[in-house]
């Protein structure tokens, strides 16, 4: 039985589209479809950028309630996606092969989490500062929603980085116009439904699903605001150019290929579910991945070991099942994309130590097995692009300076990790590794502490005071020294 819709999520309820278009959504894990969801055109994304600009321009609406009222139904919001995450979680997981377990973490937990989080930060951060000024006269600093935002998501977290941009936005006052990505457009329904349960108001909101092209015709739309984006490098610089001629506020939150510096005094097996969230998650369909791992030559032998011994672990399998560590790639195309760059390393000369095929008994689905490459070098294919699946290349290194060296000497700068006994020494190579983000030991996305990156891994920053800044404008206003 499959889950079919036949309307899109617009102005508060489910209207019907006038594309004639359909999204097919099949599993990765049996290639079984799996649901059908109308595809937004033109003419959607217009509706849904007008409802969006009626709901942000009624001077009673949702952009000029104060932060009691908006809290007080974006708690009403959060309780409802509490309510359907179990239901939300196994969307996601048979869309795109999220094992259950980290979906039920990411796509049920999160996104009640992330709303909570922002309505109490616009109830606890002061909107408006009275400024004395240097002539006598005073400025009053004031904090207002930016207006109508695009938000363009990727489908390996789709409910997770949804609400890194919803949750902030939403909280300063804005409307939203979403954009889902065409693998994971059933959980994004589901979203809609969950908003009007929610009692969310009209136009505050608004779903369409579709490809490549309705996301660069929302991006360049003249309703819209200000774009928040999620994905590939070179759809964040179409996106960054289309923004700068319109003198458009963006933050673009992009690829990576991260480092794991593992210090000579690091004991990496006792760290093991650690080092499992920053290598093979999601089957490291995970922007943020540690892919590069940077092992002491004094040490690689049996560090190597003990990442391979590792790799062999890990449970693959059906998404559904909790006991599954890491399911399929999302699609055949990505599953081709992954396995072309390990003929790619092993063609360059990369020594294939385990995994690099497909793994036995699980020929339905869009599996490929944990992959580790030794002896790398890190001007190779392999350790400079973006693989986004579960490869990790070994990098050797003779001293620290090295080690910070090679981690820097790459075009990205999302996140990064440091391994070692010492915390001390591992912040003091954390503060020398230019990144976004980095974790010492472990690495997490915490809500209070901004995310993004350098260089070609994006500009602007989701998460922590930080995010809803950049869903605000500042105005000021000037009062002259006779004014009462």
């Amino acid at each position: 039985m499959t889950i079919d819709y036949d309307k899109l999520y617009i102005d508060g309820k489910f209207r019907q589209t006038s594309s004639g278009s359909t999204i097919v959504v099949t599993s990765p894990a049996t290639g079984q479809t799996v649901g059908l969801v109308p595809e937004a055109d033109t003419h959607d994304v217009d509706c849904a950028v007008a409802a969006a600009r009626r709901a942000f321009d009624d001077p009673t609406g949702w952009s000029q309630w104060d932060a009691e009222r908006r809290g007080t139904a974006l708690e009403r919001f959060a309780a409802a996606l509490e309510k359907h995450g179990n239901t939300m979680a196994e969307r996601v997981s048979v869309q795109n092969g999220m094992p259950i377990s980290l979906a039920n973490a990411l796509e049920a937990a999160v996104p009640a989490l992330m709303v909570r989080f922002y309505a109490q930060m616009m109830k606890d951060l002061p909107q408006e500062e009275l400024r004395p000024g240097m002539f006598g006269g005073s400025s009053r600093v004031i904090r207002e929603p930016v207006g109508v935002v695009a938000a363009v998501v990727p489908w390996n977290v789709p409910q997770g980085i949804s609400f890194l941009k919803l949750a902030p936005a939403l909280a300063a006052g804005c409307s939203v116009v979403l954009k889902p990505a065409p693998e994971t457009v059933l959980d994004a329904q589901l979203l809609g439904e969950i908003a009007i349960e929610a009692g969310l108001p009209d136009g505050v909101l608004n779903i369409v699903p579709g490809r490549r092209d309705i996301g660069a015709y929302l991006v360049g739309h003249p309703g819209i605001d200000k774009v928040s984006f999620t994905g590939s490098t070179d759809a964040g610089r179409a996106i960054a150019e289309t923004c700068g001629l319109l003198l458009r506020p963006v933050t673009l939150e992009l690829g990576g290929k991260s480092a794991a510096i593992v210090l000579d005094d690091a004991d990496l097996s006792a760290h093991l579910e650690a080092f499992f969230n920053v290598s093979f998650i999601h089957a490291g369909q995970i922007c943020y991945m540690n892919s590069r791992i940077l092992v002491p030559r004094s040490r690689y032998s049996d560090v190597l070991d003990t990442i391979v011994g590792f790799a062999e672990s890990v449970v693959v399998g059906d998404p559904l099942d909790p006991m599954t560590q890491m399911g399929p790639l999302v699609s055949q195309a990505q599953r081709d994309r992954v396995e072309g760059y390990i003929t790619k390393g092993v063609s360059d000369g990369a020594r294939l130590v385990t995994g690099g095929g497909r793994p036995k008994g699980l020929d339905s689905g869009l599996f490929v097995q944990p992959t580790v490459f030794a002896d790398v070098d890190n001007g190779s294919t392999i350790a400079q692009e973006e693989i986004f699946g579960p490869v990790l290349a070994v990098i050797p290194y003779e001293n620290d300076d090295e080690a910070v060296a090679i981690a820097n000497a790459s075009d990205f700068g999302l996140g990064g990790t440091v391994w070692t006994a010492d915390r001390e020494r591992g912040e003091a190579i954390a503060r020398r590794v230019h990144t976004g983000t980095i974790g010492i030991n472990a690495y997490a996305q915490d809500p209070t502490a901004p995310f993004g990156g350098v260089k070609n891994s994006g500009l602007g920053r989701e998460m922590g005071p930080e995010a809803l800044q950049s869903y605000q404008v500042v105005k000021s206003i000037y009062r002259d020294p006779m004014s009462n």
